[in-house]
Parts: structure tokens; C-alpha cells; sequence
């Protein structure tokens, strides 16, 4: 099933057409009806799959499962990270990640809490 298909059939499941995804996604006029003959841009098959509530792994045919894992899960795909290999992430590179992202928000955090921006 290629990723035009896969996109109709869960908009037909969550009772949305595809012009109502695709103004969702904020994609230019038809643009997933021309997923029919070419490949969408990973950042407009995140909007679509974000706006269907799955990921891009599903409409991609990696994974045959349209709902999205529990955010707490450590099922951590490499799309998620915006890279396009398919698969889940490595858990030693999860734990990179973590890390980095610690350190990261310990020396930034108005990133996550709007409380500590300088322009308060």
C-alpha cells in the first residue's frame, strides 16, 4: 500500500476527507492527492500524520500499526528525530540523547519553562 493509500484510508477512519487533512497540515492545494505519483517531503507527512494522530513510520508502510505508541513509551523511531531511516532508535543511543537533552535544558531552562526567558 503505498503512502497516498494509507493516508485516504485513515482519513476515511478518523471521518475526514483528504482535502480536510490536507488543510489541516496547512499543505498547498492537492498536495496529497500528488502523493499519488511522488514521494511527500518528510516535513508534509508529519503534518499529515500529526493531523491523523499516527506516524510517519505508518503511512511509510514500516509499521503496520496507525496508532501512535504511548508518548511515555521509549519506542523512539528515527523519524521522530527527523531522520528517514526506518526503524526504532538503538536504546544506547536513546541514552545519548537523553543526556544530551538534559544537559541541554539544564543550561537552557526557559526551553521549557517560559518562567526563566530573560524577557519576563
Amino acid at each position: 500500500m503505498t503512502v497516498f493509500e494509507r493516508t485516504k484510508e485513515l482519513a476515511k477512519k478518523r471521518k475526514l476527507s483528504l482535502r480536510e487533512v490536507n488543510d489541516k497540515a496547512k499543505l498547498g492545494t492537492n498536495s496529497i492527492y500528488k502523493w499519488k505519483s511522488s514521494k511527500p517531503s518528510f516535513e508534509a507527512l508529519s503534518a499529515v500524520a500529526k493531523v491523523l494522530n499516527t506516524t510517519t513510520d505508518y503511512l511509510n508502510g514500516l509499521t503496520n500499526d496507525p496508532n501512535p505508541k504511548n508518548t511515555n513509551s521509549k519506542n523512539l523511531t528515527w523519524q521522530d528525530l527527523g531522520m528517514s531511516y526506518g526503524g526504532e532508535v538503538p536504546d544506547d543511543f536513546k541514552t545519548l540523547v537523553d543526556s544530551l537533552a538534559e544537559g541541554y535544558f539544564k543550561a537552557h531552562p526557559e526551553a521549557i519553562d517560559p518562567k526563566y526567558r530573560k524577557d519576563n
